[in-house]
């Protein structure tokens, strides 16, 4: 999956929780979850577990903290998504 395709997919994960539809508009690797697109905290949670759906990936607490913007959610699908995960074992 090439960057393009995971914002897109992305858009269409965070589209129900967003506040700010000009921001979404521009949606890009640099949008921050809170300050631009103005998601709230107990939003972002359920956009990890939509991410973890969508992917069949496993997001660990340390990795959740840091999933504030789409660039470093676009990071941490990555590699968990290329990685073997801890269900297959």
């Amino acid at each position: 999956m090439n960057r393009e395709e995971l914002i897109t997919s992305l858009k269409k994960i965070v589209k129900p929780y967003i506040q700010d539809e000009e921001a979404f508009k521009n949606l890009s690797e640099d949008t921050d979850f809170i300050n631009d697109l103005k998601i709230n905290s107990a939003n972002l949670v359920d956009v990890i577990l939509d991410v973890e759906d969508e992917f069949d990936i496993e997001i660990d607490n340390d990795s959740m903290e840091k999933m504030l913007s789409v660039k470093a959610a676009m990071d941490i699908i990555c590699l968990l998504y290329t990685s073997p995960s801890p269900r297959d074992s």
